[in-house]
């Protein structure tokens, strides 16, 4: 620990850059075996010797980090770190996901305070089987009275399974079902649902046709949000997407679902909350325009921020001007807070902020 902290007690970042490997071969020369890329999120209390720890526990079994962050809160006797580690391929029968949560945690995805460790490395596999993996970090888990260890696989593990909810705008639902089709989205979009029946011929429903993914048409009205039916559509996904779904979820719908959801307000947060957010700005005469990818909580427009973007406007621009912006900027607000929730980036921290790496 004193090797990445300084003796202020001030909060601060520490990282150790990705590397390369000593004993790669030429560019001309295959590598036996393949690297894969995997992911250790890890949250305890502060102590001496945890980094220690964490790089003793993957080296020992032939492993090599090429990147960790590490974050010490300031006055918080909390440890948070995320490393990057590569290794060699294998298949395993077992589950490549292990999750260790402990009793001191709140189950419920809001609770936010997690310590992540994310490393790079080659290992024998033989030597090191994916049960060992999980029984060494478990044993660290235990060590550290730590209150949350994931390890993921991403080239190995499913993909997260996604629900994507969308009203009438297509903007953000369109540009994730192409980043989806172009590999740059790791999940898999099990259904889309929206609140606005779309026509057999438009070009949502004529690429989800294409790809086999279902569309399910849920009428709202003010006193019938559909929360059964789209509950039951959703209970096998990891987490939903909200792309511009105008419509509120009830405080119910979030504890039943229980799993973390991610919106997209097209504006620059906590300004601007509920609707018609860019003509409140224009209206404001601001010189930034913004959009903001946050957790979905039972208060409207107030979950933890994942990402925000900006863009300068002035007096030239108008009405049209404005959510012609914005919109380019929820697209590529609310792609980026989806990759960096899948590869581990995004840590609880107090109650409703988030640490990003």
């Amino acid at each position: 620990m004193n090797l990445f902290r300084r003796v202020s007690s001030q909060s601060h970042f520490s990282k150790i850059t990705k590397r390369s490997f000593k004993y790669l071969k030429s560019p001309n020369e295959s590598l036996e075996p393949p690297l894969t890329h995997g992911i250790h999120v890890f949250h305890c209390p502060d102590a001496v010797g945890i980094v220690a720890k964490l790089s003793e526990c993957i080296a020992s079994r032939g492993g090599n980090i090429l990147g960790a962050d590490i974050f010490v809160p300031e006055n918080k006797n909390v440890f948070y770190s995320r490393s990057d580690v590569d290794k060699c391929h294998v298949n395993w029968d077992s589950v490549t996901n292990y999750i260790l949560l402990c009793d001191e945690v709140c189950p419920c995805n809001k609770k936010f305070g997690i310590m992540c460790s994310c490393s790079e490395f080659v290992f024998d596999p033989c030597k090191w089987p994916r049960e060992q993996i999980a029984e060494d970090f478990l044993t660290l888990a235990k060590t550290f009275n730590a209150l949350r260890s994931i390890v993921r696989v991403p080239n190995l593990d499913p993909k997260y399974k996604i629900a994507v909810l969308a009203s009438k705008q297509d903007h953000c639902l369109v540009d994730l079902l192409h980043a989806w089709q172009n590999g740059r989205l790791p999940v898999d979009i099990t259904c889309v649902i929206s609140n606005h029946d779309r026509g057999p011929d438009t070009h949502v429903i004529r690429f989800l046709e294409h790809h086999q993914i279902p569309y399910h048409y849920l009428r709202t009205t003010a006193g019938n949000k559909r929360d059964d039916e789209i509950l039951a559509l959703v209970q096998d996904t990891d987490f939903l997407v909200l792309a511009r779904y105008m419509q509120i979820l009830s405080g119910d719908f979030l504890k039943r679902y229980g799993r973390d959801i991610i919106n997209i307000h097209h504006g620059l947060l906590p300004s601007f909350k509920g609707g018609h957010p860019a003509k409140q700005a224009f209206d404001y005469g601001v010189k930034l325009i913004g959009a903001t990818s946050h957790f979905v909580t039972e208060e409207l427009d107030a979950g933890p921020i994942i990402e925000q973007m900006v863009e300068a406007v002035s007096h030239r621009d108008n009405l049209q001007s404005f959510i012609q912006k914005s919109e380019n900027l929820e697209k590529q607000c609310l792609s980026k807070a989806i990759k960096y929730y899948c590869e581990l980036r995004v840590l609880p921290y107090l109650d409703n902020k988030t640490v990003v790496f």
